[in-house]
């Protein structure tokens, strides 16, 4: 029997429970559609607003927190592995081996104690301070439903007082309804009246004590960590003193393209050298006449920039006929005719003189800058300057297209003729003290390894 009284509490129970649902649901939609007046709280609205935004903002901050002590874990096994290494490498004959050895032991300690120290005074008072958030959630969706009961015993009230016909009995059960929801509402309503803006305020101390705590314990850490690290470096110093003569040298990188430059220089160089002036020229193999030096015929495709005379003559045997002069005017064409018939007359009367040779010059170019015309580049900086470097080590240059350099001198960087030329880890340059002193590439320009260098601007 009592078993069966048990089922009919429950059944009865769930039946309540029911038609509550059904008509909470009822009343809301009466309230959507206007039918119906729904009790208003503006400054426990904004309340919850503030609930809502304390609770978004904390589960955010236990989100980054945990994010930050998986951080900590991870660089506290790199840490350790790091100071495993050392500690393999580190041979027995080294002095200080028992000092890496316990600095390791320090190392490792101090991580983990930091790590600890994080999720006892952060991350669990984190967890504390959101552990309150779901009871008082709950009971503001609680608040909600028993304000609707609220509304709708008020609004069956209100209609039953109307009603043409009424009925005193339903209309005493009504008010009882009404009261007792009223009661029922008002007593969870003024509890978080209470407690939503304490909890709001209390966000601002437990935010500066969470991190106050992170900071402090990452100061100290630090701290500790630095002398460690110090002491590190005092050890690894007395090695560095003990075995100085096997530093680890700064190389370059190895040069893999064909040497164009090296060659070009040295092409430059024999083409600079002046032919002796009594040395005759071989006839050419088809057997076509010689060309005399006075006619030398030229490229009128390129456009001539100057038209000089000085220094430019060249001399004449007085044995050489005037006729091959004459022969060799009317192969270069009209105006070097005219110089021809001049060296003829001349050769006639028996004068020593020679007739001015015409040389046409043409603009130097740099990557095909036309040096000289209107340029960018500053006037104190060679053609096509780019910045600067300073040699942190000394070079010593293997090939004679290379610069030497000595620790602290300044190359002024320009590109590279041919970009195909340069290779991997290589610069072009000239030293900013040769280029002062000479204002000259062909001969002060050279390559030079880029990691024995810094830019400096």
């Amino acid at each position: 029997m009592a078993e069966l009284g048990s089922k009919g509490v429950t059944a009865g129970k769930i039946a309540s429970n029911v038609q509550k649902k059904l008509t909470r649901a009822q009343e809301k939609v009466l309230q959507k559609l206007g039918k119906a007046d729904e009790t208003k709280d503006e400054q426990f609205e904004q309340c919850v607003q503030n609930f809502n935004k304390q609770l978004s903002e904390g589960t955010r901050l236990q989100k980054d927190l945990r994010t930050y002590l998986a951080s900590v874990k991870a660089m506290h096994e790199a840490s350790k592995k790091l100071t495993e290494c050392l500690q393999e490498v580190y041979e027995p004959d080294w002095p200080g081996r028992d000092d890496t050895n316990k600095i390791a032991e320090n190392n490792d300690l101090l991580w983990t104690d930091f790590h600890q120290k994080l999720v006892d005074q952060a991350l669990l008072t984190m967890d504390t301070y959101l552990g309150q958030f779901p009871d008082i959630k709950s009971r503001i969706a609680k608040r909600g439903r028993k304000l609707v009961d609220y509304d709708s015993a008020r609004h069956h009230f209100e209609a039953l007082q109307t009603a043409k016909k009424k009925d005193e009995t339903k209309i005493a059960k009504a008010e009882e309804e009404l009261v007792k929801a009223q009661k029922v509402f008002e007593e969870m309503n003024v509890d978080l009246q209470e407690e939503l803006p304490s909890l709001w305020n209390s966000r601002v101390g437990f935010y500066v004590n969470t991190f106050q705590s992170i900071a402090g314990l990452e100061e100290n850490f630090h701290k500790e960590m630095s002398k460690l690290n110090q002491n590190l470096h005092d050890v690894l110093l007395g090695l560095d003193k003990q075995y100085s003569g096997n530093a680890f040298p700064v190389k370059a990188q190895p040069r893999k393209k064909t040497k164009l430059f090296a060659r070009l220089r040295k092409k430059m160089s024999s083409d600079s050298t002046p032919a002796k002036a009594n040395k005759s020229p071989s006839p050419p193999p088809d057997g076509s006449p010689i060309t005399s030096p006075e006619t030398k015929t030229v490229n009128h495709d390129l456009e001539p920039s100057t038209l000089e005379a000085p220094g430019a003559s060249i001399p004449k045997s007085p044995s050489q006929p005037a006729e091959a002069a004459h022969a060799g005017a009317e192969a270069a064409g009209s105006e070097a005719a005219a110089g021809a018939e001049a060296s003829k007359t001349e050769a006639d009367s028996g004068s020593s003189s020679l007739p001015a040779v015409v040389v046409e010059t043409f603009p130097a170019t740099v990557n095909g800058t036309v040096e000289g015309g209107a340029s960018s580049e500053r006037a104190d900086m060679p053609p096509g300057f780019l910045f600067k470097v300073q040699a942190m080590h000394d070079y010593t240059a293997t090939d004679s297209d290379e610069l030497q350099l000595k620790a602290g001198d300044v190359v002024l960087v320009i590109p590279f003729e041919n970009p195909e030329e340069q290779d991997e880890g290589w610069l072009m340059g000239v030293k900013e003290s040769d280029w002062i002193q000479h204002k000259e590439l062909d001969q002060c320009r050279g390559v030079f390894p880029e990691n024995f260098t810094e830019r400096v601007q």
